[in-house]
């Protein structure tokens, strides 16, 4: 890929109707860069932001060739973004994320087999088309299991959790309307994410190891720093460098991890885009992965992150506010970010706080006393 640096004024397109775009629209404005927006939903947040809004479906392809052709870059807000949409808006501006990357990881079985020829560690898993499949699939994985759809974009709604025999007919239901793998689940005394930015000459850049917690698939707190030793910090920038250097891609991408009580690594998935767990260096760092993407994306210079405090981000929904909201009047150290999507969005997140701390157990401490994040 050439080099083609953007100056404030140039045009940077966000395409999406996620969260993500908030703050990558905030950011390029800062920079002094137009901001054009296309969104599925005339009440989406991202559009608040945009100099230039346009709102239309994803099938739409003279309006999307039109919103490509007003920008000097585009970039796409969310790993749910169809490659092929990004495909086609590729033939009309500049996409440095491209759509290689995108289309690999969208589907769990093209994933594997890309981590698996690079021998990284990640879930024994198996192919199932049919219920037979997991019967006899479950022999070699063992329980517990999960049953995933291999296209990522029906997200929690296809899983099952096989725990024991019995579960297996639960997946009869929905088992006939595609192709799942059934993956081994991993033991494991914690989840990790890193962020990295590749930029156009490939020199990669991490952001500092981020440790989340997932409940029923949703990231619930991602907390800085991890409290992990060097040989595992080493290994998993390691494993992130072997990745990276093999994918076509320019701009901001994550990695998250299995770590067990051994010291292994499992490689848990690949998201080419900004992952909501790096939210936190938005206090943690001396830049936050909003802005550290469009530098990278319009070739500015990207400098080395630096983790400045611990900080700890709690993830904010519909069922938790009124109990945030008794924490709003309490803690002065408490930053809240809402997200303000109307109702008719059908919001799953609502915003996030950021939880300063003087240590990560100090942070951890904190929330688990309010216990609005760690009631089962």
């Amino acid at each position: 890929m050439e080099h083609n640096a953007l100056f404030p004024g140039n045009s940077i397109g966000i395409i999406g109707d996620g969260p993500n775009g908030i703050g990558i629209a905030q950011a390029a404005k800062k920079l002094g860069l137009k901001v054009i927006v296309y969104a599925t939903n005339e009440g989406s947040p991202t559009l608040n932001e945009a100099d230039v809004k346009m709102v239309g479906t994803y099938n739409d392809k003279t309006k999307l060739q039109d919103f490509a052709e007003r920008c000097d870059v585009v970039t796409y807000e969310s790993e749910n973004i169809s490659s092929d949409l990004i495909r086609y808006l590729s033939r009309f501006t500049n996409i440095p994320q491209g759509f290689d990357t995108l289309e690999i990881v969208q589907d769990r079985l093209l994933e594997r087999a890309m981590l698996e020829d690079l021998n990284v560690n990640i879930a024994p898993y198996a192919t199932i088309v049919s219920l037979d499949d997991i019967y006899q699939a479950v022999g070699s994985i063992g329980y517990p299991c999960v049953l995933k759809p291999i296209q990522k974009v029906f997200g929690n709604n296809k899983k099952q959790i096989i725990k024991k025999q019995t579960d297996i007919a639960k997946c009869a239901e929905f088992i006939d309307q595609g192709t799942y793998i059934l993956e081994s689940w991993i033991p494991h005394e914690k989840e990790l994410s890193v962020s990295i930015t590749r930029n156009v000459d490939g020199v990669v850049n991490f952001f500092p190891i981020v440790e989340t917690v997932y409940r029923d698939g949703k990231l619930e707190k991602s907390i800085v720093p991890a409290g992990l030793a060097k040989e595992v910090i080493d290994e998993v920038r390691s494993i992130v460098s072997n990745i990276v250097t093999n994918l076509s891609y320019v701009g901001l991408l994550e990695v998250s991890f299995y770590l067990n009580k051994s010291g292994s690594l499992y490689v848990k998935s690949v998201v080419p885009t900004i992952h909501q767990a790096g939210y936190v260096f938005e206090k943690a760092a001396n830049v936050s992965v909003f802005e550290q993407h469009i530098r990278t994306i319009i070739d500015m210079p990207v400098g080395r992150v630096k983790l400045l405090q611990p900080i700890g981000m709690v993830m904010i929904d519909e069922p938790r506010i009124e109990a945030v909201m008794t924490q709003w009047v309490l803690k002065d150290n408490w930053t809240y970010t809402f997200f303000r999507y109307p109702e008719s969005m059908n919001p799953k997140v609502e915003g996030y706080i950021l939880v300063q701390g003087d240590s990560a157990e100090a942070i951890k401490q904190q929330i688990a006393s309010t216990g609005i994040w760690d009631k089962e």
